[in-house]
């Protein structure tokens, strides 16, 4: 599996890579040669997303704090610096090749609260679509438990997860799994394609590698689960060479967790397994049409709306004689769909006072039944 094959490749980088043990400042010819290969598949048409670890390593460098245990004012102190010179770092050295760098930070809420969720979504998408590259870090400045420099491999894998990207790589000190730890058994196999995640793959995961990426195999695995279940490949590879991704595009050392479906398969199944839909949209004959045609729903052609919804619920969509026609994913809650329903997509925006999507339901968030 090459990175040139995915469309929207989610990249995680651990602060192993990014920020030098020594000095605690960041690897800039590292970095640019990274930057490099990830323009190269901006080049060639995919989308790409980067999560980075390394705000808190930079911050405690910059900050003078001492080595060993930060407490946890200690940890957001030191992210509240680090996140400027990591999001700093990043900028310019995309910047020096035509891209343009978004900063964005996320917590755990971020990623399971539907509204959160649905909003963090849809501004990854706008920032894809407009050509920026998202640079995506936990927000440890506001967490409120322990601050653990491995939940950046799951973190990668909710984004890849939310962002419907089809690809994940995850950049470690670590070139891919093994039947064992290689470091103490000499006996330890490498695997190359990991097909399907099971309990024995699962109890080859092992622990931390480093002080700096603490996550460990079992993160990793963690990750592909995640991942592999949201129908996104991923990919693990070291990260300790100049020009990481590239290498793995020549045939580079890799594991690879191989995704059965594709992230927009694997969506549709989800949609269409949803046993009890928050509400129902009552449709015309038009817009029933329209859905059987693989059009989104418009408000124009809904008649009625039933159900306390919330924005990203489950809900039926049924034409006037009670049948179901589909499932799908609202994108407006109950009371903004009533006060929409039957109106033109155009008349939204003075209807609800803000611009929001044309369609209740895109086609992409729908399953024909």
């Amino acid at each position: 599996m090459k990175p040139s094959q995915f469309k929207r490749v989610v990249v995680k980088v651990g602060s192993a890579l990014l920020v030098d043990h020594a000095s605690g400042l960041p690897k800039t010819d590292w970095l640019n040669a990274l930057c490099d290969d990830l323009a190269a598949l901006v080049a060639k048409g995919a989308q790409v997303l980067v999560v980075s670890s390394g705000a808190i390593a930079l911050g405690r460098a910059i900050l003078k704090l001492p080595r060993g245990p930060l407490t946890l004012d200690q940890s957001q102190a030191a992210a509240a610096v680090g996140q400027i010179a990591l999001s700093s770092a990043w900028s310019v050295a995309f910047d020096a090749r035509g891209l343009k760098a978004a900063q964005i930070l996320l917590t755990l809420g971020d990623t399971e609260e539907r509204r959160k969720y649905l909003n963090a979504r849809a501004t990854l998408s706008t920032l894809l679509g407009m050509g920026a590259v998202p640079v995506i870090n936990e927000n440890d400045t506001v967490a409120t438990a322990e601050i653990k420099y491995g939940d950046n491999d799951r973190l990668a894998a909710r984004v890849a997860s939310m962002a419907e990207a089809d690809g994940l790589i995850l950049l470690s000190d670590i070139d891919g799994m093994y039947t064992a730890n290689p470091q103490k058994d000499s006996a330890a196999k490498f695997l190359d394609v990991i097909e399907r995640i099971t309990p024995e793959i699962e109890a080859m995961a092992g622990g931390a590698a480093s002080e700096f990426s603490r996550g460990g195999m079992k993160t990793k695995v963690d990750a592909a689960k995640i991942a592999t279940g949201s129908g996104c490949t991923m990919l693990i590879a070291s990260g300790k060479i100049m020009h990481p991704v590239k290498a793995i595009e020549d045939g580079g050392k890799c594991t690879v967790f191989k995704a059965a479906e594709t992230p927009l398969q694997a969506r549709k199944k989800w949609i269409a397994g949803a046993m009890a839909p928050a509400g129902v949209v009552v449709v015309d004959d038009g817009a029933a049409a329209a859905l059987a045609n693989g059009k989104s729903l418009l408000p124009a052609g809904v008649r009625k709306i039933d159900g306390a919804f919330g924005k990203g619920d489950v809900v039926a969509v049924r034409d006037g004689a009670g049948r179901d026609l589909a499932r799908g994913l609202v994108a407006y809650d109950a009371a903004e769909a009533v006060q929409i329903a039957g109106k033109k997509s155009a008349e939204i925006e003075s209807i609800l006072g803000a611009p929001f999507r044309a369609e209740l339901i895109h086609r992409d968030d729908m399953v024909m039944l």
